[in-house]
């Protein structure tokens, strides 16, 4: 197996043995390559990606993805004129940030973002299967 970097390209031949292998058969005697890759592409989406949510490694993208969905809240929450409903002094600032903690944690759980999913996906060697 080669990797071969082009650019921030990484292209790596084991992805593409498909292809090539079905090149060398002879039921693709005939056939051109784009119908070649037209199948392994049929083939590709029929497999689906195998997420284990009970594993730490999910577990750990799921904390992935409730901390950039915190900073996506922050950088929000810091455009936000301030109504003075929560104090300003140093609990106020503490309960509103674990408020904003919670939130993230619940919009991670929830709202299937798919930071996590990607994650795991990427991790795991499976991208490029469809979910």
């Amino acid at each position: 197996m080669s990797i071969e970097r082009v650019g921030s390209f990484h292209f790596d031949e084991s992805r593409f043995s498909s292809v090539s292998q079905r090149i060398n058969r002879e039921e693709t005697a005939g056939k051109s390559f784009s119908q070649i890759l037209d199948d392994v592409q049929k083939e590709n989406v029929s497999r689906k990606p195998k997420i284990d949510k009970t594993s730490k490694l999910y577990e750990q993208c799921e904390a992935l993805e409730s901390f950039l969905i915190k900073n996506l809240l922050n950088s929000m929450r810091n455009t936000v004129q301030k109504s003075g409903l929560i104090d300003e002094g140093f609990a106020g600032k503490m309960y509103e940030d674990m408020l904003y903690d919670e939130y993230a944690k619940d919009y991670a759980k929830n709202a299937n973002f798919g930071f996590a999913e990607l994650a795991y996906l990427e991790l795991t060697g499976q991208r490029g299967i469809k979910i």
